[in-house]
């Protein structure tokens, strides 16, 4: 296997087994991972923000970069029956920031959650909200998520 491949914050990945999608720093921010089973051909994005208003970055919103995301994985070989998902982040870090930090990671999950309901994307595990950060391991070969965080260790989704 080789290095895993690291998704930064607004940008994404596809690849297909037995590659390794890794995110780190998911704040408020929400890592979306879609993963088709058959074909074994997984994508993985770090959204920052519930939408595009100024039409820039798309991997950085939630109703821009979950479209292009499962685009890039059906121009791989996925099948968008076959696909489901696992998300990520959302938190809220920092109470002295006032009420734009407790609504950021709410509001992006609100937007992820329905957006993946609209493309009929099955929710098939999540770790999000509360009050730390986590990274995001993808593993192709299974669709297996492993969650680290340094407040709540590891766990799989």
């Amino acid at each position: 296997m080789n290095s895993p491949i690291r998704v930064r914050m607004a940008e994404y990945s596809v690849a297909s087994s037995p590659e390794v999608l890794i995110t780190i720093g998911l704040g408020s921010c929400i890592g979306i991972a879609l993963y088709d089973k058959i074909n074994k051909i997984g994508g993985l994005i770090h959204i920052m923000l519930p939408e595009n208003r100024k039409g820039t970055r798309p991997a950085k919103f939630a109703d821009t970069g979950i479209p292009l995301l499962l685009k890039k994985m059906e121009a791989r070989g996925a099948s968008r029956d076959n696909i489901v998902a696992k998300i990520a982040g959302g938190a809220h870090m920092f109470a002295s920031a006032g009420d734009f930090n407790i609504q950021v990671g709410q509001k992006n999950i609100e937007a992820v959650c329905r957006i993946l309901s609209e493309f009929n994307i099955r929710i098939k595990g999540k770790d999000v909200g509360e009050d730390y950060g986590r990274t995001m391991e993808f593993y192709l070969k299974d669709g297996s998520v492993l969650i680290r965080s340094y407040k709540k260790g590891k766990k799989f989704l």
